[in-house]
């Protein structure tokens, strides 16, 4: 444990700068100006049928809509097996909630938040907005972290208390790299299936 303090603290090595731009470096270059200009039709596409989505309140078959607002995110609890496909909306929620905000709550702050509580919406220009947003509020989180704190256990708010804050700080942008790829991924799907008129190449 020592070691990890030394070495974040390093006059050498900045360790808190590494991680960040880990995920600053990609968002800034590979991802922000991919995402700003997602369309609502990008958003809710799926290539295949009952997939897990964003939708408008009442509409959906999962077995959990969760939400407050006019839309809810499909859910299930435990995940049906094999897990549904999902869409660019929904990938886009569960970032946004259970991977930022959720933490940004417990370590940095931030309103609570929970799959449950959050206001989904439907379009892709405010999910970016949501997601600018809390992302921001991360990584300034994760830039006031100094001395011993990324050593210090996370404590009973997640699921390994024991763990240190720089294990957790690793796993957050180990998940936003994985989920905004498949995002990407779907994207560039979606630009090379559909001509500009809305008609399949």
């Amino acid at each position: 444990m020592g070691a990890r303090v030394a070495l974040w603290g390093t006059d050498t090595l900045d360790w808190n700068r590494s991680l960040r731009e880990q995920v600053e470096f990609h968002w800034k270059h590979q991802l922000r100006d991919r995402l700003r200009d997602l369309t609502d039709d990008e958003y809710f596409w799926s290539p295949v049928p009952e997939a897990w989505s964003v939708r408008p309140r009442g509409t959906s078959s999962a077995p959990i809509q969760a939400g407050i607002g006019e839309f809810t995110i499909d859910y299930g609890f435990p995940e049906p097996d094999p897990a549904p496909f999902t869409t660019i909306a929904w990938r886009l929620g569960h970032v946004i909630v259970g991977v930022l905000a959720a933490r940004n709550a417990a370590h940095f702050g931030a309103p609570a938040a929970s799959y449950d509580s959050w206001t989904y919406v439907g379009d892709a220009r405010t999910a970016f907005e949501q997601l600018d947003t809390q992302l921001g509020i991360w990584l300034d989180g994760v830039r006031g972290l100094r001395n011993a704190a990324p050593a210090v256990p996370v404590g009973p708010k997640e699921p390994y208390p024991d763990a240190p804050m720089a294990d957790l700080v690793l796993h957050i942008h180990r998940e936003l790299i994985h989920h905004l790829s498949e995002v990407c991924l779907l994207h560039d799907l979606f630009l090379h299936t559909h001509a500009t008129n809305g008609e399949p190449r």
